[in-house]
């Protein structure tokens, strides 16, 4: 009885949650941008990397390596790193806005290189707060792309 009692209890907790998902995915109003399946994954591909990159610059600005962490931003994330992201093949099948959400990530992460190279000639807290800014403004263009576009 108990078992049964427990699996009868996951069962409406599983439909339940299932529900809920569902409602959610039918009100995302987000834009969806269709994308031939192998592009598609190719820019989940990207967005997973990106989101390696800023763990890997977290994890050396928390070593004190701000130099590790303005090469990271900029080989994986800055303006140079385009090519090896495909950006050109990408951005044809893009919306306008999310083209320039994307180019405004990238500029970022090449002006956070250039604060963090700074923070390193002149260390201390107003050097860190600046190079954490410089990251915030990178970051937010992360959030703002995710909460207006999506590829499913």
């Amino acid at each position: 009885m108990k078992r049964t009692m427990m699996a009868a209890i996951a069962a409406v907790a599983m439909m339940a949650m299932t529900a809920g998902w569902q409602a959610r995915a039918a009100e995302d109003t987000r834009q969806l941008v269709k994308l031939p399946p192998m592009m598609q994954e190719h820019m989940m591909g990207n967005m997973r990397d990106h989101l390696r990159a800023l763990n890997e610059i977290f994890g050396a600005l928390a070593a004190g390596k701000v130099d590790k962490a303005a090469d990271i931003a900029e080989q994986r994330l800055g303006m140079s790193s385009l090519g090896k992201h495909g950006a050109e093949h990408m951005a044809q099948f893009m919306p306008k806005g999310m083209q320039a959400i994307g180019t405004g990530m990238h500029k970022a992460a090449s002006q956070f290189v250039i604060v963090a190279r700074d923070a390193e000639m002149a260390p201390g807290r107003e050097a860190m707060r600046k190079t954490f800014g410089a990251l915030k403004v990178l970051t937010d263009s992360c959030i703002a792309c995710h909460a207006a576009y999506r590829l499913r």
